[in-house]
């Protein structure tokens, strides 16, 4: 080991996932950072979306992790939220078959299967088959499970508004216009519509 180095001190720097130095204690790059950091080693480098796609990620990653602290005090998972949540949105009668859940909550038959049977359970849905219809179920929200929605929905969605209201009205609305362009976008690129249950509520 040469003369003066070693072990780096809490001030010293670091290698960050952009490849560069930052030191201790600091925030981590921006995407303008890393942006820029990949333009001055690598010259030509496509850099243009960094800007664009890791704040969606780190933002996915932030709004991911507090609903689910949210969803935690309020003693409901993700999933049952979610299947509830479609049920209700649907209106009176609040039924749905398992095709039409699955469709709507963009999971697989057999995820929906899991979740039904679950909430099932917990009393928070009934099922039972289709009328008429061979091989449909069809599966109805509870008064428990309406009790629920009703007191969880304005818990998640009041403070997912908290969380953007750094934003004025129209930038809000702007930039919802801009991020569905992206994803229908996107999606046509990729040849792919699909897309996880991620966030409905």
């Amino acid at each position: 080991m040469k003369k003066g180095q070693g072990k780096k001190g809490a001030g010293e720097a670091r290698r960050d996932d952009g490849g560069d130095a930052v030191p201790r204690g600091t925030a981590a790059y921006t995407a303008r950072d890393i942006a820029a950091a990949w333009e001055r080693e690598r010259p030509g480098t496509p850099a243009t979306s960094i800007g664009i796609v890791t704040p969606i990620w780190q933002l996915a990653k932030l709004f991911g992790d507090d609903r689910r602290r949210v969803l935690a005090r309020a003693g409901v998972d993700t999933a049952t939220l979610d299947l509830l949540s479609v049920l209700r949105r649907s209106g009176t009668p609040y039924t749905l078959t398992t095709r039409e859940l699955g469709h709507l909550s963009m999971v697989t038959a057999g995820a929906v299967s899991q979740r039904v049977a679950r909430a099932e359970r917990e009393g928070l849905v009934t099922r039972r088959p289709g009328e008429g219809r061979p091989r449909t179920v069809e599966v109805t929200l509870t008064e428990a499970g309406h009790a629920l929605v009703e007191s969880t929905v304005d818990q998640v969605l009041g403070r997912e508004a908290d969380l953007v209201s750094g934003l004025t009205p129209a930038q809000q609305a702007k930039l919802t216009e801009l991020l569905g362009l992206l994803l229908e976008d996107v999606q046509r690129n990729l040849g792919d519509e699909r897309i996880t249950q991620v966030g409905d509520v």
